[in-house]
């Protein structure tokens, strides 16, 4: 043990195990889908920090370690970032540094009991608040948040219909610091033990008590997933093969038939001959057909992505501007500054447009959808909010086409499970490319994924739901419960401060004494 405190004594070698371990959450994720792994992937990084020497030090390693994280789950961007991808990871790793400090402050030396106790709800409070600041859509919004590795474990989705993914979230980082306890500080394993307890109580009353919704009956949707169409005619030989995919599902009764993400590649009004196609398939079909078009608007400046609907008689109007747009792929966030990103990159060399609301759209006899555009699948907030305005089906149009042979498209695709059993609604993630995947109510996948490699139509039957889960009423209840937490906790070690101060003042300090007990004389 000294020979490893002795070898980590060096600040250069700390941080390259900070990053290492900061890295080890990564394979809980989609593609190694490593859901188990999750649950003490951080025990390395706590114990780390712990030992630190002092706060910096672990402020240190949490900001490494944050980097590491960052960079490990968003290294498929390399190849279009390059070094920017560096310097994103280096930008949103700072946000660990007072998770950091906290675990060394909370578990460094000889933690009492009370302070293990506190450790177990003040170190997840801590990783959320990294986690909502993050999410945010100006520093890439909520991708990779740690509670979405168990987007394919039953218990977990339906605490995820009562707390959403945060908290998820919140109870793995809480067993994360129970396990390192366990591992590293004997005399407190009595609430360590509680509180791996505590979790898997939660989970059970969670499993026996929260609602779950209520089916009445099915609607038929069918996904079109062209694959990728390259050259310099793709928009063209893209609508040709869609086209060609959808006229296979005449006859098949459906409600909707959904195309992915920049499926139109013009505006419709600019061509209405697309227009008419569409309409001729959807008269074919018997089935509305949700489009999305990545294109210069006729009617407005600049480009727009946009989910729009065609029925029989062509566009029914209803239309829904994408809100969320993708940092560095979708615009450049302060141009004048970070403009050079382009220029070593593949960053947008123009900025998309945002629309301003969410829109639910009808579709069929009635149906009601909630579309969303790319990784707006991954704000827990929109879908909550379509559902809440009488959404009965989540639709998220998406396309990775630039990160075909990486972990992007099944980690994509997974985030509609998390969504569906927030919700109590079913999810059709539809792309153009990548992955594409439905899921029910409850957050289990309905059929099989259609695969990067696939260019094919398919039709899946939905079980429609009614009912409301406690995420959709109560909210992101998780988030605040942690701010608090961390109000609370800073308040109570403000006032512990104030009380040492003072009582050193008030207590003067002994004089000083020889090797024989005496008092020292003055000068000695």
């Amino acid at each position: 043990m000294k020979t490893l405190d002795h070898w980590l004594a060096s600040p250069w070698r700390r941080s390259a195990v900070a990053v290492l371990v900061g890295a080890l959450p990564v394979l809980a994720f989609p593609g190694p889908a490593l859901w188990w792994w999750a649950w003490f992937a951080l025990v390395p990084w706590i114990l780390l920090a712990r030992t630190a020497p002092g706060g910096r030090r672990a402020a240190y390693d949490g900001w490494c370690g944050g980097f590491g994280f960052v960079l490990a789950m968003h290294h498929w961007l390399l190849p279009n970032l390059h070094v920017f991808t560096f310097v994103i990871a280096a930008l949103l790793g700072a946000l660990w540094v007072p998770w950091g400090w906290l675990v060394r402050r909370t578990l460094g030396g000889a933690p009492s009991t009370g302070r293990v106790a506190a450790a177990l709800v003040v170190l997840p409070s801590g990783w959320l608040l990294a986690e909502l600041v993050r999410s945010w859509q100006g520093l890439g919004g909520p991708w990779g948040m740690l509670g979405a590795s168990q987007w394919q474990v039953t218990p977990a989705l339906r605490l995820a219909s009562v707390g959403g993914v945060w908290l998820l979230s919140f109870l793995v980082v809480a067993v994360n610091v129970a396990l390192a306890v366990l591992v590293a500080v004997r005399r407190a394993r009595v609430p360590a033990l509680a509180g791996l307890v505590a979790t898997a109580a939660a989970t059970s009353a969670a499993w026996v008590w929260s609602p779950r919704p209520g089916t009445e009956e099915r609607a038929a949707i069918a996904v079109v997933q062209p694959g990728v169409v390259a050259g310099a005619d793709s928009a063209d030989r893209r609508f040709d093969r869609e086209e060609q995919l959808t006229r296979r599902l005449a006859d098949r009764d459906l409600d909707l038939i959904v195309w992915g993400e920049s499926s139109v590649g013009f505006d419709l009004d600019d061509r209405p001959d697309l227009a008419r196609r569409l309409a001729a398939l959807s008269r074919e079909t018997g089935a509305d057909i949700l489009v999305n078009v990545d294109a210069r608007r006729s009617d407005k400046p600049g480009i727009y992505k946009s989910s729009v609907l065609v029925g029989p008689e062509g566009p029914t109007g209803d239309r829904y501007d994408k809100m969320r747009l993708v940092p560095f792929g979708e615009y450049v966030p302060f141009r004048s500054v970070l403009g050079w990103a382009t220029s070593v990159g593949k960053a947008a060399g123009e900025d998309r447009r945002q629309g301003t609301e969410q829109v639910v759209m009808n579709v069929g006899d009635g149906l009601r959808i909630g579309p969303m555009v790319c990784f707006e699948s991954a704000f827990p907030d929109m879908s909550r909010s379509l559902v809440a305005d009488g959404a009965e089906v989540l639709v998220a149009q998406s396309s990775t086409s630039t990160f075909q042979h990486t972990w992007a498209p099944e980690q994509h695709a997974s985030l509609a499970a998390l969504r569906a059993a927030e919700t109590g609604r079913p999810m059709v993630h539809a792309t153009l490319t990548g992955v594409s995947a439905v899921y029910d109510a409850s957050g289990a996948r309905i059929g099989s994924w259609l695969g990067t490699d696939a260019s094919a139509s398919r039709v899946y039957e939905i079980p429609l739901t009614h009912g409301t889960t406690p995420y959709v009423r109560y909210g992101d209840w998780t988030v605040y419960a942690a701010l608090g937490t961390l109000a609370i906790w800073g308040a109570a070690e403000g006032v512990r401060t104030v009380r040492l101060r003072r009582s050193g003042r008030a207590r003067p300090a002994p004089p000083a004494r020889t090797a024989h007990g005496s008092p020292a004389r003055p000068g000695r």
